[in-house]
């Protein structure tokens, strides 16, 4: 199953083909909107969540974090969809609620981006549709039918980092434990790491509209997929106590909203909204 994550306060802590010019003009969209820093490197959704989650001199994220897995599988998901490679079916009378729709493939255009595209080949390749959180459950290999192992993606976090690290923004090292070497991918440019927080922060104070129509999709999809990895609190934790609590606050009020309303609202959010609801489900 999907795992959970809470919201906690200061304090708690404890088979449609698409026509080319459509995906092309699909990609150009990706991966943020800071029209203010051009010159920034382009980070997809996934390495976001990764770059967020990290401990930035160790270069791992923390041990006790076991959602950043599926997180990261969430965070293809919408990627996928945000560069219009799949969607949701239909609404329709028997399949009204998001997490009973089933994933279906847009087009099989390659993006570039060697964990996208393998995910594209699985959901093509597979015999039958599946919903978003059977398919978060397929790609984190949380399955036990074993002629679905396939769709598994392994070390995804590692293939994430290493990304990252050809973008300049991580490094690579190793760390020695008791009975273990572990490779790590400490942080070396800050800048961009504080260039995604103040976008992340900036979601839910400077730029808060308080409608959730009117929100930038990726900003949306990125303060989804840090709540669904367990990493939002960390992300706001530098803020000073009265703006922390005004950004988990508005933050709740998105996570807590109804999603199938929210989707039926917002041009293409189906599958960021189904993405929250698979991490919700009880």
């Amino acid at each position: 199953m999907v795992g959970m994550t809470t919201l906690t306060r200061r304090g708690w802590r404890g088979d449609k083909r698409a026509e080319p010019e459509e995906d092309v003009a699909a990609d150009r969209e990706l991966p943020d909107d800071d029209s203010d820093n051009s010159k920034a490197p382009r980070l997809t959704l996934m390495e976001e969540v990764l770059l967020l989650g990290l401990q930035d001199k160790e270069g791992y994220p923390s041990f006790w974090n076991d959602c950043l897995s599926p997180g990261l599988r969430g965070g293809i998901l919408i990627e996928l969809a945000l560069r219009g490679r799949i969607h949701l079916e239909p609404l329709t009378a028997r399949k009204k609620r998001l997490l009973d729709r089933k994933v279906l493939l847009k087009s099989a255009a390659p993006t570039g981006d060697v964990l996208l595209d393998e995910t594209l080949r699985h959901i093509k390749a597979s015999e039958s549709t599946e919903t978003v959180q059977t398919w978060i459950e397929l790609l984190t290999g949380e399955t036990w039918n074993p002629f679905k192992l396939q769709y598994q993606l392994r070390n995804v976090r590692e293939r994430v980092a290493k990304g990252l690290v050809e973008k300049g923004i991580l490094t690579t090292g190793k760390q020695s434990f008791l009975l273990f070497d572990m490779t790590t991918h400490p942080v070396c440019d800050t800048t961009e790491k504080q260039r995604l927080l103040r976008k992340l922060q900036d979601s839910v104070l400077e730029r808060w509209t308080g409608d959730l129509r009117r929100m930038d999709r990726r900003l949306l999809a990125l303060l989804v997929l840090a709540h669904a990895s367990d990493v939002l609190e960390k992300a706001l934790g530098s803020l000073e106590d009265t703006q922390y609590e005004m950004a988990m606050s508005r933050a709740k009020d998105v996570l807590e909203a109804d999603a199938e309303l929210a989707a039926a609202q917002g041009r293409g959010t189906e599958v960021i909204w189904a993405v929250l609801a698979a991490f919700s489900r009880a």
